[in-house]
């Protein structure tokens, strides 16, 4: 990849507000501001800011600006960089890298600017990615995480299981190169219990993959029972607002609503299905089709009952399909008479979905359910992306077939093949031997400007 084109773009969102920011990075980025700023941008020292005006190429002020200016290699990219801060509107904020580009900048590509920080070693690409991260951060343990990964907690970690395995594969191809003379850094045995040594340590960094997905993605909560149980009555009362429509009429809900919420310190989708139950109507089928594909998918199931109604067939259907170890079950409509005997069931609340008894217990139940295993501590790194996960489980894999090789004499040739491999795929984490395709996939899904 290359990178000898000046860039632009707009890096605040779109629409109005009372500042808009202009980023401008590459070899001309200095000399395209000392066109269309009113001072001397050339002549000023790195850091610094400058009020002026932005003029078009008739000399006409588009607007009153504030420009600051960050010299190579002292930027965010490592090239000249320039950032403007103009007024917020639209068009004046068009405009202006309109004006930009007329005087040799090319239109940034999505993540463009992290990309170039990236292959100019400001960060790694673990680090880039970090920055995805805390932009679309939806929590504080998000946030938190995010903001570990960008200071460069994990790459030290990562940085830590290369250096080590270096230094094993160094010693075995030693014995390779110099047979004849017998040299002898470490025996068998102590390889071995290096190399399991580190085997466990990225084991414990790898299972904490569970927790990460939970902070960075948010979890899945499936609202599921028979027709009229209170699904909808449930889901305006977590999200605070009249989101599903409610009636009295069973199968009023015919297809999937889904809406974001926060549930303690966690981001949840929150899934509103069809009623489960048999019907001859078409477009009731199709909902309760893709009500049962999203039970499936859902990292957690709140599975309704109506406490004042005896258990009816498709209550006993679905507690015979809904997988308990995910199933969280809901007694509903505990504010009128009692008609049914309480099941055992591993998890379970009472609720009024209608007079909002009961919800304070169901948040805690939620949360006691999602973090079985504790909540991340400050201090610990936490894997929150699936690449991550994948490479840092072939590296163990390639590392763990070395040590099997050390036990049964393997040859040192192939026992070199393997700790290489896993040594490429912990570079892939830091992006030290990526593909163009892996590079290009990863900042794509970056916002303009960033």
């Amino acid at each position: 990849m290359t990178h000898r084109e000046t860039i632009a773009a707009i890096a605040t969102p779109p629409g109005e507000g009372a500042i808009s920011l202009i980023r401008i990075s590459g070899p001309e980025a200095i000399s395209i501001a000392d066109q269309i700023f009113s001072g001397p941008v050339a002549s000023y020292p790195t850091h610094t800011a400058h009020y002026g005006k932005i003029l078009d190429k008739q000399g006409h002020t588009i607007d009153s600006v504030l420009l600051l200016i960050m010299r190579a290699p002292r930027s965010y990219t490592g090239e000249d960089s320039i950032e403007i801060s103009c007024h917020g509107g639209t068009l004046v904020t068009k405009k202006v890298l309109q004006t930009i580009l007329q005087s040799g900048a090319v239109p940034a590509k999505p993540g463009e600017f992290s990309l170039r920080a990236y292959l100019n070693g400001k960060i790694d690409l673990a680090q880039a990615e970090a920055v995805q991260q805390l932009i679309h951060a939806k929590n504080e343990l998000a946030l938190q995480s995010a903001e570990s990964q960008l200071k460069g907690t994990l790459s030290k970690k990562i940085t830590s299981f290369q250096k080590a395995l270096t230094e094993i594969a160094a010693i075995v191809e030693a014995s390779i190169d110099f047979p004849e003379e017998g040299l002898e850094f470490a025996t068998t045995e102590e390889l071995r219990g290096q190399l399991e040594k580190i085997v466990s340590e990225m084991t414990a960094l790898d299972i904490t993959f569970d927790q990460g997905k939970i902070v960075s993605n948010g979890i899945s909560l499936c609202l599921l029972g028979s027709p009229n149980v209170g699904k909808s009555s449930l889901m305006n009362a977590l999200l605070g607002k009249e989101r599903a429509i409610v009636t009295p009429i069973a199968g009023t809900t015919r297809d999937i609503l889904e809406e974001s919420c926060r549930i303690g310190e966690l981001h949840f989708r929150l899934i509103d299905t069809a009623g489960i139950r048999e019907t001859e109507e078409i477009v009731e089928q199709e909902g309760i089709r893709r009500s049962k594909q999203i039970m499936k998918e859902a990292d957690l199931i709140l599975l309704l009952m109506d406490a004042s109604r005896p258990l009816s067939p498709n209550d006993e259907h679905l507690l015979q399909i809904v997988p308990q170890e995910k199933t969280l079950l809901i007694w509903n409509k505990i504010d009128l008479p009692e008609a049914t005997t309480r099941l055992s069931w591993p998890q379970s609340v009472e609720i009024s979905a209608k007079e909002g008894l009961g919800l304070c217990s169901l948040r805690e139940k939620i949360e006691a359910h999602i973090w079985t295993k504790g909540h991340p501590s400050k201090e610990e790194i936490v894997l929150t992306t699936l690449r991550h996960h994948q490479a840092l489980q072939n590296a163990i894999r390639y590392s763990t077939t070395v040590i099997n090789g050390l036990k049964n004499n393997t040859s040192p040739e192939l026992i070199t093949s393997d700790l290489r491999a896993a040594l490429s795929e912990l570079g892939t984490i830091l992006g030290t031997n990526v593909t163009e395709d892996i590079l290009s996939a990863i900042f794509a899904k970056f916002c303009l400007g960033k």
